[in-house]
């Protein structure tokens, strides 16, 4: 054997890829990194800023300030600022004179409507990750296992080639036989192209990534209406007149109709609705944009594992509409490049494959390392 054989041999031994560690099924990720970052500010923002808004309340004490009349003991306003925080109804005239009330009660409860949005925006992803994680979890540990094991395969096959081809007596034979292997596709391993053909064909999965965004973008919508709701009625009114005269206080002489009063966190829930707005409809636009990224194929991995012989899904023309469970697994697949590791080797296959001069003899991986096998000096010329 000669010294050149031996060293192909070793490097081809060196190509094949280690088992696959079990700590792979726990690094997977199931969420697309647009989607976390959506997650963290949707559910977080509204968390971090009503607890901004609850420890202001607890350090400051009262809420509202009322100017009683200066005939009032200590006792009697703090009985007028706890009656007129419990009823926040504006007393006031119209145009015409007539009484008209005004409920303000949206701002007692503006702190605890935010965590209602928090929750609301936690929905999504609860549904995401009990409807849909499971099943994408099993596809993407199958898919990934079979891709390195696609990987594998070529390797022993070629280093298989290159056995027979140096017990070959008859070199042309072995090269007619060899291409005539090609175009009967006796190279192919069609479990894995198979179920990706079948993922084609499914639509469960962007089904519920559909209905996820859709919820997202609704609850985000409906949360920038109801802060405007918030501006325009109640958050332009810090003052208002409040009325204690109920109950046994309604024949008391002494007690005006209406006392003036002044709501102390009333810039502070101004500034929380403004930055709460401000951000969801910022991220409005990535929630449509991610939805929209399911228009188009992610075709950059499929091109690079062609190179496999088992795998032309691209080259077969076999990609239709984008919509399906296989654009999903793929978009999947590119956030976890870290787990796939035969991508890194082939890719440096591919690009090197690019840099080759004679283009026309290196169509698949097993062209290149039947190349680097130095099978080359016996190859018939075309």
């Amino acid at each position: 054997m000669s010294l050149s054989h031996t060293a192909a041999e070793y490097m081809l031994s060196d190509a094949l890829l280690p088992d696959p560690s079990s700590s792979r099924a726990k690094g997977l990720r199931l969420e697309l990194p647009s989607d976390r970052l959506l997650k963290f500010v949707t559910v977080g923002l509204p968390l971090c800023l009503v607890s901004l808004a609850f420890a202001r309340e607890f350090s400051a004490g009262s809420q509202i300030s009322c100017f009683s009349p200066t005939n009032f003991t200590g006792k009697q306003s703090a009985y007028t600022d706890t009656a007129c925080w419990d009823s926040l109804i504006h007393h006031g005239f119209d145009a015409e004179g007539r009484a008209i009330t005004k409920s303000l009660w949206a701002l007692k409860v503006f702190p605890y409507s935010l965590l209602v949005v928090a929750v609301l925006m936690y929905l999504p992803y609860l549904l995401w990750r009990y409807a849909a994680a499971p099943a994408l979890h099993s596809d993407l540990l199958f898919i990934i296992d079979e891709l390195d094991k696609s990987y594998n395969r070529s390797v022993r096959l070629v280093q298989h080639m290159k056995k027979v081809q140096q017990a070959s007596a008859e070199p042309e034979r072995f090269w007619e036989e060899y291409e005539r292997a090609r175009r009967e596709r006796y190279f192919e391993f069609p479990l894995l192209e198979r179920y990706l053909t079948c993922k084609q064909h499914a639509h469960a999965l962007v089904f519920i990534y559909i209905l996820r965004n859709l919820l997202l973008l609704l609850f985000l919508a409906a949360t920038c209406l109801y802060l405007v709701f918030l501006h325009l009625n109640i958050f332009f009114q810090d003052e208002f007149s409040c009325s204690i005269k109920t109950g046994l206080l309604q024949e008391e002489p002494h007690i005006p109709p209406l006392i003036p009063c002044k709501l102390v966190f009333f810039s502070v829930f101004q500034l929380i609705s403004l930055s709460v707005g401000s951000v969801y409809v910022l991220l409005i636009p990535v929630v449509i944009y991610n939805a929209l990224q399911l228009c188009q194929w992610d075709k950059g991995l499929l091109s690079v594992y062609e190179m496999l012989p088992a795998f032309d899904l691209l080259s077969r023309r076999m990609l239709t509409c984008p919509l399906n469970d296989l654009n999903i697994i793929l978009l999947f697949l590119r956030a976890n490049m870290s787990e796939l590791t035969s991508f890194s080797r082939l890719n440096a296959v591919s690009a090197l494959r690019e840099a080759t001069a004679n283009k026309e003899d290196i169509d698949t991986v097993i062209d290149f390392m039947t190349l680097l096998a130095g099978l080359e000096t016996t190859k018939p010329k075309h």
